[in-house]
């Protein structure tokens, strides 16, 4: 499995679990891609855990001792188009024209 990237892996493993739900399947064949299916299922949590050790950052705490901390992007990396950072602005539609001079 070496040469198998993780969205094949993935991809076979979807296509697996779609014949399974389908039935019609002899108990071997059933088996066997069972079988399949928990070794693709098994590379992915694998290419899962060493993307997660990737992603996190060696820092050093107060005693000198080196301890991993999990990568967080900053506010400047974030996506404008990720849900928790479209913020609404409560100050561009006041719905009481007379009250329009609050700072707030």
């Amino acid at each position: 499995m070496a040469d198998l990237s993780f969205e094949k892996a993935l991809a076979d493993l979807e296509n697996i679990v779609s014949k399974l739900e389908e039935g019609g399947l002899s108990l071997n064949e059933s088996l066997s891609l069972f079988e399949k299916g928990v070794k693709r299922a098994k590379f992915l949590r694998e290419e899962l855990e060493k993307a997660e050790k990737k992603t996190e950052i060696l820092l050093k705490d107060e005693s000198g001792e080196v301890k991993a901390e999990p990568f967080v992007l900053t506010d400047e990396e974030e996506s404008p188009e990720d849900p928790k950072n479209l913020v609404e602005d409560k100050d561009e539609s006041p719905e009481d024209p007379e009250n329009s001079d609050l700072p707030f």
